[in-house]
């Protein structure tokens, strides 16, 4: 029994790495600072901003968001747009009427539409569903200190192109070193300037990546900085609830605690 266990193990590790060497080895994930990591990080307003205007002018043609509500944009705590900014983007898309089945002009009350293409992932949890799975840090206590990892393998795989293709049934699939397996269907999205940014920010490939990665984990953490000031207020309290506890303890037992004797 135990010599069957020990032969198949021994062939799936054998058919894992073969699989890996097949498809350009072991990933490798990035590590970057995010303003938000960490028990007291942030979101930066105006990151999510040039995050949402790539998402918008490259991403959003085949992605999707369908869980994310437009008029969030203007929330405290994420790229929030003016109200008038919000109501004039939304006109870009369209939603169909509840009422009459009909398509019209999306209102910032509807939510980005789903994904253009079968094959094109949703992007509205992206973030948080790599979370824990991927990243320069594992798991355990530096997750929590420094980062989760997902927004860290967005802009992985956005910059992890090597430049190879390989054809495979007619179907192009392109080397990219933070992909499972090594090949991706998506082309390289991304190319130094291809995003004019307002505010003049450096438009490299790599910022436009960390850009639309900060805007995609706001997207899949729209309430994080709330969560993370509401759990500093309740570790403050229990930690005053503590030493109020201990104080009164010893008020209350000090009369009944005599000195200890000292034998002879």
């Amino acid at each position: 029994m135990l010599r069957k266990i020990a032969i198949t193990a021994a062939s799936v590790l054998a058919l894992s790495g073969a699989a890996l060497a097949a498809g350009g080895g072991e990933q490798h994930i990035e590590d970057v600072a995010f303003s938000f990591e960490g028990p007291f990080g942030k979101y930066d307003e105006h990151q999510l901003q040039r995050g949402l205007q790539v998402y918008t002018e490259v991403c959003a043609g085949c992605h999707g968001m369908k869980l994310v509500p437009i008029r969030s944009l203007s929330d405290e705590g994420g790229p929030h747009l003016p109200e008038d900014q919000v109501r004039a983007y939304a006109t870009q898309f369209t939603a169909i009427d509840k009422d009459t089945g009909e398509e019209r002009e999306a209102t910032p009350n509807d939510f980005f539409p789903k994904s253009a293409l079968e094959n094109a992932p949703d992007l509205s949890l992206m973030a948080k569903a790599r979370a824990g799975f991927h990243g320069p840090y594992g798991t355990g206590i530096n997750q929590f200190l420094r980062g989760i990892g997902g927004p860290e393998y967005i802009v992985s795989i956005l910059t992890g192109y090597t430049g190879h293709e390989v054809e495979q049934a007619g179907t192009t699939f392109y080397e990219n070193s933070a992909f499972p397996g090594g090949l991706i269907a998506m082309s390289p999205p991304l190319a130094d300037g291809q995003v004019e940014y307002a505010d003049g920010h450096d438009n490299s490939a790599h910022h436009m990546a960390e850009d639309v990665a900060a805007f995609l984990m706001w997207a899949a953490e729209p309430k994080m900085m709330a969560r993370k000031q509401a759990g500093f207020v309740a570790v403050l309290f229990i930690g005053l609830l503590t030493v109020l506890l201990y104080l009164t303890n010893k008020r209350l037992w000090a009369p009944h605690k005599g000195k200890k004797k000292v034998q002879a």
